[in-house]
């Protein structure tokens, strides 16, 4: 069976500790797009980790964790993980990597940033990952898949000096201040990293027809949400990736009629990393308080550290990326997180141009969204770590009910805290 693990809003809702958790039965967990621009905090007998490129399977003894054909890999970054479970007393995992892969070149990473500065006050609020720029080259056919770093010698030095003059021209004519690539030192990364990938590498096609032939249990993790995809997202301030469970077929080379279960993840309420419209945002004190007791440590970004921008449950957008995603199960996070309010705000609607609608606009009519709100009865206590459905206070299953009925998905599984144990599972 095949499980697709992704998210329903703007990221960080809660993916990487459902992954954790799904990964006990799992023979192989896939990370299918996306890089190192986001983290997937997990926590567990092994500590707290933030995870920005390796599948959060890798602390399950039996799980194969494959890095798939459409994530942008990070060299640097999957050494650095590997090292830090090492250190954290991790037994070593199985980790595999598609050679059809494309890496993300330090280049990349410096292009964002170039960029992002010559943006200024219009920039997209990017974590500098080079995401951007390694997505475009692959759309543009100048990326390096992970196979190329074997080619002859003579055709992989042909193919730097290509990209090498397409670079320097853009550098010249956007980022004069910057300093040229040098071939040579192009060339010696891809063989650097080509020395140190050469044992995780693997034919994912092949590996993934003999796993579906023999009826495996294989979870796809998606990284960022619904509204960030590249297509059906908040376009143009998105990731550059589709975030969306069906491109795990594409992405982890799966036939798309295996992926039998989708689980969208959504929080409890809003947050969102990054620049763009976010109709439900509060500020001052009120964004203050949540994003405080939020997460597992507050509410800031895992990669950039940045403070997430902070809003009340939006149905409207909700319901959109649960649809969008092809949902057949939420998992609502963080719900103990509101055990301190009163009464609690739900965006039920938007007021586009005096217009009342439930509908998910794009283009400049998400701009001009304003939210319409319901509350709900807050229950005011504790519920960290429970694990029975009625063992909740009446008004957390108000709240929970209340939200369903809204964007029209059932909603099976409820976390009640950061640790693996802290989940109910309602049928």
């Amino acid at each position: 069976m095949v499980t697709a693990i992704v998210g329903g809003n703007w990221g960080d809702e809660g993916k990487g500790k459902l992954t954790d958790v799904c990964a006990a039965d799992a023979d192989f967990v896939i990370r299918f797009q996306g890089g190192a621009n986001a983290g997937h905090t997990i926590i567990n007998e092994y500590g707290k980790y933030v995870l920005h490129i390796l599948p959060s399977g890798v602390f399950q003894p039996n799980t194969v964790n494959i890095i798939g054909a459409g994530a942008a890999f990070n060299c640097e970054a999957f050494k650095r993980e590997m090292a830090a479970l090492k250190e954290g007393g991790v037994p070593t995992p199985d980790v595999r990597i598609s050679d059809r892969a494309q890496l993300v070149m330090p280049y990349h990473v410096l292009f964002d940033k170039l960029e992002e500065q010559r943006l200024g006050k219009n920039s997209f609020g990017s974590t500098q990952s080079g995401i951007a720029p390694h997505y475009s080259d692959k759309a543009m056919k100048i990326g390096f898949q992970l196979a190329e770093l074997y080619n002859d010698e003579e055709n992989l030095k042909a193919k730097v000096e290509r990209v090498c003059i397409i670079k320097n021209a853009t550098i010249a004519g956007l980022y004069p201040d910057a300093k040229p690539l040098d071939p040579a030192e192009v060339l010696a990364y891809l063989h650097e990293c080509g020395e140190f990938l050469k044992p995780y590498l693997c034919n994912m096609a092949e590996l993934m027809h003999k796993a579906v032939k023999e009826q495996k249990n294989i979870v796809l993790e998606g990284q960022l949400g619904a509204l960030r995809d590249i297509t059906n997202g908040i376009y143009p301030m998105t990731t550059s990736s589709s975030t969306l469970a069906g491109y795990g077929a594409v992405g982890a080379c799966l036939p798309p009629h295996e992926i039998k279960k989708i689980i969208t993840v959504v929080k409890a309420y809003s947050s969102c990393v990054g620049a763009g419209p976010f109709t439900t945002e509060i500020f001052g004190d009120e964004a203050d308080e949540l994003r405080r007791r939020g997460g597992s440590d507050g509410e800031f970004g895992a990669t950039t550290g940045r403070p997430r921008r902070m809003g009340w449950f939006d149905a409207v957008a909700t319901r959109y990326g649960v649809a969008v995603q092809g949902t057949t199960d939420v998992a609502l996070s963080l719900i103990d997180v509101l055990g301190y309010l009163d009464e609690i705000p739900v965006c039920v609607a938007y007021e586009i141009d005096g217009e009342r609608t439930t509908e998910f606009p794009s283009g400049d009519r998400l701009d001009r969204a304003k939210p319409i709100y319901e509350t709900v009865k807050g229950w005011k206590t504790d519920i960290m770590g429970v694990t029975d459905y009625d063992a909740l206070p009446q008004e957390a299953k108000d709240y929970i009910d209340f939200i369903e009925k809204l964007i029209d998905c059932p909603i099976t599984m409820i976390s009640t805290g950061p640790k693996r144990d802290h989940m109910i599972y309602r049928k």
